[in-house]
């Protein structure tokens, strides 16, 4: 798979399916969205490729959104090979990009640079300066650019619309096992440990650190995690803590985690943690001995649902 940060993709790329999302967890929604993409691909013997944009819209017209992100660009590469995408636009969204005209993206972007052959978007699409763009203009220059608009029915579980929306909320709500299974995998955050404040190892459990960066903040509390470390296949069990430390009252949202049986030294190295379950939510200690005895409850928790 390939991917370009602009139109200006190659020939062999032309008269494409093409398909416009953010597609932020590639939940199972989205994953129906390339599973029929897939038969499209087989029928009419042509690639799939993906516009998708960086950073997200919504958090370049909101700069107070910092934290929103269900995963990174490179977990997003990763899942689209999964779906078995050919070449990707990783398109940024800048000031000048966001003032491009709606009739302009149709008539230049997708027809013009990537000769686009079918097109799928959902139906509360919007595109172009001020959002100016929907499926109506799409439809109508359909003819005209020579595509062929596909608008796939959404994904619905329990009458519930499965959406990048609704993880996210119950992330935040603590219901990991709901999400995970909306994902299809379990939800991870990557990211680089850094060094803290040693806090851990003096009060006997060392942790990796980690700054979440841009991803959703799950509800804070404590979760049993399953890490991948750079270089290793194996994943290490462990226990994170995802929140403000407030027994040691801490203001910055931090990821702890504690590996069993691991006491390499691994900091400026990119770790993988999956979160597996939601264990118990943050907690302020009144002394130094109390949080220590919860963490070895929390453990053995931890060991139970990872076994």
């Amino acid at each position: 798979m390939e991917v370009f940060k602009n139109f200006n993709i190659p020939y062999k790329y032309f008269n494409s399916i093409i398909l416009i999302g953010n597609f932020d967890g590639l939940h199972i929604g989205h994953q129906k969205l390339f599973k029929r993409a897939n038969e499209f691909k087989k029928k009419y013997k042509k690639k799939i490729g993906v516009i998708t944009f960086n950073p997200m819209p919504k958090m370049f017209f909101n700069k107070n959104l910092k934290n929103f992100k269900l995963m990174n660009i490179s977990q997003k590469i990763n899942q689209l090979k999964m779906q078995k995408v050919d070449f990707v636009i990783d398109q940024k969204f800048s000031k000048k990009f966001s003032k491009i005209k709606a009739e302009f993206f149709v008539q230049h972007c997708l027809n013009k640079l990537i000769r686009a052959k079918f097109l799928f978007v959902s139906n509360n699409f919007k595109f172009g300066n001020k959002r100016e763009g929907d499926v109506n203009l799409l439809k109508f220059y359909e003819n005209k650019c020579n595509y062929k608009l596909i608008i796939p029915s959404p994904l619905k579980k329990n009458n519930k619309l499965v959406s990048s929306t609704l993880i996210r909320k119950l992330l935040s709500n603590g219901n990991l096992s709901k999400a995970n299974k909306y994902l299809s995998r379990n939800w991870e955050i990557e990211g680089t440990v850094e060094k803290g404040r040693k806090v851990g190892s003096k009060i006997g459990f060392a942790t990796c650190n980690i700054d979440i960066g841009e991803y959703i903040i799950a509800k804070p509390g404590v979760y049993s995690v399953r890490v991948k470390l750079d270089r290793r296949n194996k994943k290490i069990n462990g226990i994170a803590n995802l929140g403000y430390r407030p027994t040691f009252n801490q203001k910055k949202i931090l990821l702890e985690v504690n590996l069993f049986n691991f006491n390499q030294k691994i900091y400026n190295q990119k770790i993988k943690v999956e979160f597996i379950k939601f264990i118990r939510p943050e907690k302020k200690f009144k002394s130094i001995k109390e949080l220590t005895n919860q963490i070895k409850k929390d453990i053995k928790v931890a060991n139970k649902s990872l076994n």
